[in-house]
């Protein structure tokens, strides 16, 4: 390739074998290997990621956003997607919609005895509110898109006042 090529190719092209992972382990449900694949490309208002989950764990809380759309792609595996009280069976080759509204609360959770990958696509669209049902938290995005300065206001408790809390405080 000439160098405009690989300038093109670097702003535009990501591998998902060949992006850095890293583990993220929250004891006892959370446990998964990932990377956002967006920062340091030429996306403005999309976001992506991939994640790859032990066997019985999940990536995230369960929790709904009231602005940014998500997409997720069942790469290899099976699992559950836990979403609006229910728990839908997921196998490789899904794709998941889930539109922002407090009707899609949603988690994805490694059901199987296999690793789980996944490729999750997102709007940016800021500002952002994303609610917690479990813990009853809200988190509050303004400012840039997420991995380029993104501000975070507040994740607070439903009860009188605001405090600021760590992401993970409630969460099972």
């Amino acid at each position: 390739m000439n160098d405009t090529a690989r300038a093109l190719a670097q702003r535009l092209i990501r591998n998902l074998d060949d992006v850095p992972k890293t583990r993220e382990v929250r004891e006892p449900l959370y446990d998964s290997t990932g990377a956002r694949l967006a920062p340091g490309t030429a996306a403005r208002r999309l976001g992506a990621s991939v994640d790859i989950l032990a066997p019985g764990r999940r990536a995230c809380p369960y929790h709904l956003h009231h602005a940014q759309e998500e997409m997720f792609v069942v790469l290899e595996g099976s699992g559950t997607l836990r979403v609006a009280g229910e728990m839908l069976p997921l196998r490789q080759g899904d794709v998941v919609f889930v539109p922002p509204g407090p009707q899609y609360p949603h988690q994805i959770v490694n059901t199987s005895d296999a690793p789980l990958k996944i490729l999750s696509i997102s709007t940016q669209d800021l500002p952002e509110v994303c609610e917690y049902p479990d813990s009853g938290k809200f988190m509050v995005r303004t400012g840039a898109a997420a991995g380029a300065g993104a501000a975070l206001l507040a994740i607070r408790d439903r009860g009188p006042g605001i405090d600021e809390l760590d992401y993970w405080a409630g969460e099972p």
